[in-house]
């Protein structure tokens, strides 16, 4: 279990913000109750890459980078998640990892990334079977165990071919706090 930045922040995620969410997580005890995972959803990064194919973190948001905020988790006993998309570009617009899951799956690794979240947003056409199975590769090879949880909201019967490419799934649209919401995807 664990808690991601989506549904209350949105894109209004900072180095702070986890900090002192990690802080009260830890505070309260849940951490002790199994609530292990701290993941940041979409909009860490910036929309472009370096020139050699890097993502750019934003850090205007996230001064210290990626490997601090890990490190930051880790020395906590809790677990770093992160967000991409197996598209050219993430949902809220930012660089995704399409046709650059090495790099990524690397850069991860070396942050002590745990788990990644990867969405379906901009993905070009491309089979969710290849994409997702790229990415899954990709995160083998760097020899980290990252948990690898696909995102494909259920399109292209994902849960027939999901259970092999990844260690969870997705099935529905996002869920919203409303009642309409949770009937909606159920």
């Amino acid at each position: 279990m664990g808690w991601n930045t989506w549904n209350k922040f949105a894109c209004n995620i900072s180095e702070d913000l986890i900090k002192q969410t990690v802080d009260t997580l830890v505070d309260l005890g849940l951490d002790k109750l199994g609530y292990n995972y701290v993941n940041l959803d979409d909009c860490w990064m910036l929309e472009n890459r370096t020139a050699d194919g890097h993502f750019i973190v934003d850090s205007e948001a996230f001064p210290t980078g990626m490997k601090d905020l890990g490190d930051f988790l880790h020395e906590r006993d809790l677990k770093f998640g992160i967000y991409s998309s197996g598209g050219t570009m993430t949902c809220a617009g930012r660089a995704g990892s399409l046709y650059h899951e090495e790099i990524d799956a690397n850069d991860f690794a070396s942050w002590g990334v745990d788990y990644l979240k990867y969405d379906n947003c901009y993905n070009d056409g491309i089979p969710g079977t290849v994409r997702y199975a790229a990415m899954r590769d990709a995160l083998a090879a760097t020899g980290r165990p990252i948990f690898f949880s696909l995102c494909q909201w259920g399109e292209e019967e994902s849960w027939r071919w999901a259970p092999g490419l990844a260690n969870s799934y997705r099935t529905t649209q996002d869920i919203m706090d409303t009642w309409p919401s949770v009937e909606f995807n159920f």
